[in-house]
This record gives C-alpha cells, structure tokens and sequence, in this order.
C-alpha cells in the first residue's frame, strides 16, 4: 500500500510548520489574498441591506434616498416642481431649543406666503413650555425689506405653486421633506424624539416627513394639510413600512375651507388612516385657518399621546 510523501516541503507556503516566522509568513501571505477587514464589512451590509423594492440593496442602518427626476417647469414660483431645496434659516425657542433636551422637539413649517414667524406663534397656544424650532422655506415670494422704520416680513413657499397636485405635489412635496430631514439630521441630536407641526403647504410636510424617513419621527400634526397622491414610485419609498409603525397624527381641517377642494381633504383622512394612528378633527364654520377650539383638542392630544403638558 503506497501512502503521501510526509517529508515537508520548504517551497509550499501553505505547508503545516510550527515555525514561528514560517506562520507569520503564511498569515503576511493570508491577508494579501483576502482583504478580511473589506470582506467583513461587506457581510456586515449585506445581512442589513433591504432585499427588494426601490430602495433594493441599500443599507438599513443608513438612510439612503432614490433620487426621482424633477418634474416640469413650474408657471407660479420659478423653476421645476421637485428641485432640491436646502433649508438655511430657522427661529428657535428659549435656549436655542435646548431648554428641555428629554422632551420632544417641535418642528414648526408655515404654509404659501408666511415666514417661520408664523408657526412660532401658534405654539404659545400649543404647547408654550415645550421647545420649538420654526423653519423658514427656501423659495422666496417676497424678500423681507424695509418699511418705515421695521422691517416688512418676507414671504416664501415650500412648493412651486400654492396647492400642487398629482405629479407636481409628489416631487415639490418629497423635495422639501427631504430638505427638512437632511435639517433634521444636521441639527438635532439623534435621541430626540422630534414631533412635526405644520399648517396648508406645511400640513402636508408634517406628514410627508413620516414617508421619507418613518423611524425619524414621534409624531406629525398637519393642520389644513393635504396629503401627496404617491404617484411617482421613487417619492413613496417608505409608505409600506409606515402603515406598521402606527405613528400618531393629528389631522385638523375647516368644514368650510375655501382652498382645499372636500376630495383633497377627504383623501387626506382616507390616507392617513391606512398609514397612521389617526385622530382627525373637522371644525364648523372654519375657512382655511386654525381657531382656538382646535387648539384645545390638540392640547388634549398632545397631554394623551405624552408629548406636551397641555398646559397653557
């Protein structure tokens, strides 16, 4: 019976030894042929990448977007509906809105042709002891000039038009979310619960910042709002994922508004209750605005869902 020669080889590399220098030549040898630290970090990704969908084989621990193509040119505010947008300016509460860093932050959004001012406001009626930041919107209506000896306030949109619809609101809309979240992300630590209020155009992105990035946020409050058709594929990448999640919404609106259609808001509610934890509020006799009775009941809500004290 033939058997292997046993006699070691001293030109095979991968030949057993217990020869100290001869194992740090094979392990020197190793580490040239496999890249161990590329090669674990590829694992690492690739058991929490997303397997399917339009966000198909990007990073769960990352929050990576499908960038859609913009839209037409817009007739009202200059240039195409779903140009990217960066947000520059905001107004914060006492302490740069740090006064209570363990409880929810407030993201205020104004709606077509008012300022950050606007929203700031509201919240003395809202939530007064809670912090606050108020974000201004990138496109500019009307720049703020002088005016005697104050200064007239400027006015400025988060979309192309007052009141998008179809196509056009599902790129202004997911541009302008994308922009408040990037703010989000850049400014506000990681482990704060953050809870969007908005009115009109920002109504629609309290709640459109639920779709972008789902996990970001506590809770939205639109008021007046008016929710994306979802029409363009790449602007709805997270709608699945956030029917499970159940984040509270509260959605207030007029019985007699003027500017949004009944089907819109209709929508609206059917919407958000396939997506949302839903309360929704109608208030007779109220136009396109907000009343005191519908700062009451979001007082309520607030001091339920534990994000405010409901004290005024």
């Amino acid at each position: 019976m033939s058997t292997a020669d046993d006699t070691p080889n001293p030109d095979d590399p991968f030949e057993p030894s217990d020869d100290p220098e001869h194992l740090d030549d094979l392990s020197r040898e190793l580490d040239d042929l496999v890249d161990f630290a590329n090669l674990e970090r590829e694992m690492t990704e690739a058991a929490n990448t997303t397997p399917s969908g339009p966000y198909a084989g990007q990073s769960a621990g990352e929050r990576k977007r499908m960038e859609p193509p913009v839209g037409r040119v817009a007739s009202v505010v200059p240039g195409h509906f779903g140009d990217r947008l960066t947000v520059t300016e905001a107004l914060a509460s006492r302490g740069g809105g740090n006064a209570q860093p363990n409880r929810p932050l407030f993201v205020c959004l104004h709606g077509w042709g008012s300022n950050e001012d606007d929203l700031a406001g509201i919240m003395r009626y809202v939530a007064p002891y809670s912090d606050f930041v108020s974000l201004r919107a990138p496109l500019v209506l009307q720049e703020a000039s002088p005016r005697g000896f104050a200064m007239q306030q400027g006015a400025y949109s988060w979309f192309h038009d007052a009141v998008p619809v179809g196509d056009d609101l599902d790129y202004d809309a997911y541009a302008a979310a994308c922009a408040i979240d990037d703010w989000v992300t850049t400014n506000v630590g990681e482990n704060r619960d953050v809870v969007p209020i908005g009115f009109s155009q920002g109504g629609t992105l309290a709640v459109e910042l639920l779709r972008v990035h789902p996990q970001r946020y506590r809770a939205a409050i639109s008021l007046s709002g008016f929710v994306a058709p979802g029409n363009v594929p790449a602007t709805t990448p997270y709608d699945d994922i956030l029917a499970d999640l159940n984040i509270p919404v509260f959605y207030g609106y007029g019985e007699l508004d003027t500017v949004l259609p009944k089907y819109m808001i209709y929508e609206t509610i059917a919407w958000l209750e396939e997506h949302t934890w839903l309360t929704a509020r109608g208030y007779r006799g109220l136009d396109h605005a907000v009343s005191m009775e519908e700062f009451s009941d979001l007082r309520q809500w607030l001091l339920d869902q534990d994000i405010a004290s409901g004290i005024i």
